[in-house]
């Protein structure tokens, strides 16, 4: 087995945990490298002379089969856009927050290993969002794990996004932005802004407005074979759209297609944790001694 490390920030505290990673790969003789912003970052506090890098843009090789996130879920999201559509599995370790994505702790780090060398695993497949637009917005990045997201620049006025579902009008939304998500980003940004939480592979997107003007608006759980098209306008002239963490501006006018992707983002699932368990230990439920 041949495992991709990817990270991003380097801290004192988070470095101990990198070592154990390294130290567990190299027990259970799992060949590993990493990417080269993160070798450059720890280079001078571990032997690692002897590992290989890949580039932080572009894909992964084909020996790769599989990639592990050393950080929040902002690094996974990140790691998806070298995983694209190659079908290696992801694993995250936490070493961030919350972590939905990243959910594995990074205390565990020696089971999960464990877990991995003896091939204790399965694969979750993760449905994404495709954006069209005539300018090629993205590029060949243009899909989300978590959720498109379109908002205000440069005003505090609000704007209007108007909505449409398989070219039927549904709302223009009077809003800070709006939100289309995947049943893996309901627990992200549409979760904060009041959208409900979706299992994976139920098969919908997540429309939730951002600070509605109008409080009759609320989240809509469409099926996610439906086309969304989205028209946005305002005092100012140009907008702001995101695919995860990877945002652009747009202008006045500009038509965004959204579909579901044609691949799949694959999420390793060790036998002790999956979605509900991850539900649980990260939004604390069960704690309050009423339930």
């Amino acid at each position: 087995m041949k495992a991709a490390i990817y990270g991003r920030t380097v801290n004192r505290e988070v470095r101990p945990y990198i070592k154990e990673l390294f130290e567990k790969l190299r027990l259970h003789r799992i060949e590993f490298t990493l990417n080269e912003k993160l070798k450059e970052r720890i280079g001078d506090s571990f032997d690692i002379s002897d590992i290989n890098t890949y580039p932080d843009q572009g894909q992964l090789s084909n020996d790769i089969d599989l990639m592990i996130t050393m950080g929040g879920d902002g690094t996974f999201l990140d790691a998806s856009c070298l995983i694209m559509n190659s079908g290696i599995p992801v694993l995250g370790i936490n070493l961030g927050r919350l972590g939905f994505l990243a959910r594995h702790a990074k205390e565990d780090i020696a089971s999960v290993v464990e877990c991995l060398a003896k091939q204790q695993w399965t694969k979750s497949p993760r449905s994404v969002i495709s954006l069209q637009t005539d300018k090629g917005l993205f590029g060949d990045k243009n899909f989300a794990l978590n959720e498109l997201t379109v908002n205000r620049t440069d005003s505090t006025a609000m704007i209007t996004v108007h909505a449409y579902i398989d070219d039927v009008y549904l709302n223009s939304y009077w809003a800070d932005g709006l939100i289309i998500s995947t049943p893996t980003g309901s627990t992200g940004y549409s979760l904060s802004c009041g959208g409900p939480i979706v299992m994976p592979g139920s098969k919908n997107f997540v429309i939730t407005p951002i600070a509605p003007h109008n409080l009759a608006t609320r989240p809509f759980v469409i099926p996610d074979y439906s086309t969304i098209k989205l028209r946005v306008e305002g005092r100012s002239k140009r907008f702001l759209t995101s695919l995860d963490s990877r945002t652009v501006k747009i202008s006045k006018g500009d038509e965004l297609t959204i579909r579901k992707g044609d691949f799949f983002i694959y999420l390793v699932d060790l036998g002790n944790i999956d979605f509900m368990t991850t539900l649980r230990n990260k939004l604390l439920w069960g704690l309050d001694r009423r339930n």
